[in-house]
């Protein structure tokens, strides 16, 4: 006996065409979660994207179907929906998106029940606590912690929640207590399409001045190396055949070979020597 299909009604199969409308149109397409994100805060946040994103929100399911139905093969995307999940729709960059609504955001507390949008770890060094029973209850958390000049120490780095996690009663009391802010108001991207290529919140988040000083020290490095061995290109020339020159000059001027640069300073040399020997030998 053949199961029965599941009924789909006409309101849903609008909103999955009209997502699947936009994955054609678009190039980029976000997957974010709107939890904990308010009316207020949502509509602010569209108003500032109008004209460069297109925000459309609908069930996770419906979400999961369209991506899935996608010749796009966007189910490795749509495996990634978590929260209350959105679609974004941009023709920005998968990197200026993210940079986008990461400026945006607000830091925000964790509550009991609420997934960790990225790790959360407990730096070490001073609380503001004064000795008493938060030790014990940070030990229980697996903080090492003990007292320094009179205050709370967290001895070491504690990651307490991996991404994805949920946050506990007790963890939630505790990352308030220290004032660490793990939640962030706004649209948390998920992941981002572009070209077949899923770039996930980690490999967008790139801090801009961290990455232009590590090109700075990478170039560096690589024309001290390319200096060293004797590497010829374009950056390296001009200090090469300085190089070069130099060596030959202190090689001229050590073995006594005369040429137009230091022929003044070996005549020099010589009449100095000269003079030292006549001087030696008591020539007038």
């Amino acid at each position: 006996m053949n199961k029965p299909k599941a009924f789909v009604s006409d309101t849903k199969k609008k909103v999955v065409k009209e997502l699947l409308a936009l994955i054609a149109e678009y190039p980029i397409i976000g997957l974010v979660d709107m939890e904990n994100l308010s009316a207020p805060q949502l509509q602010k946040m569209k108003q500032s994207l109008r004209g460069r994103v297109v925000v459309r929100m609908a069930k996770g399911s419906l979400i999961k179907l369209a991506l899935k139905q996608s010749p796009k093969n966007l189910a490795t995307l749509a495996e990634r929906s978590r929260g209350m999940p959105a679609l974004l729709f941009t023709k920005d960059n998968p990197f200026k998106l993210y940079k986008t609504l990461s400026a945006s955001k607000s830091p925000a507390p964790a509550k009991a029940g609420q997934t960790a949008p990225k790790d959360v770890v407990v730096p070490a060094g001073k609380t503001g606590f004064a000795p008493g029973p938060i030790i014990g209850e940070l030990g229980q958390l697996g903080i090492k912690a003990g007292i320094e000049d009179g205050k709370v120490a967290i001895k070491q780095d504690k990651l307490l929640v991996k991404e994805g996690e949920v946050f506990t009663p007790k963890i939630a009391e505790a990352l308030t207590r220290l004032n660490i802010l793990p939640m962030e108001v706004g649209l948390n991207v998920v992941a981002v399409f572009e070209n077949g290529v899923i770039f996930d919140r980690k490999t967008l988040d790139i801090d801009e001045k961290k990455y232009v000083a590590d090109l700075i020290r990478l170039h560096t490095e690589a024309l001290n190396l390319a200096v060293k061995i004797g590497y010829a290109s374009k950056d390296t020339i001009k200090i090469l055949i300085r190089k070069a020159h130099g060596d030959a000059s202190a090689l001229a001027d050590s073995k006594d070979i005369m040429t137009s640069d230091n022929i003044a300073k070996l005549l020099a040399k010589a009449d100095a020597q000269a003079n030292a020997l006549k001087k030696k030998a008591h020539i007038e």
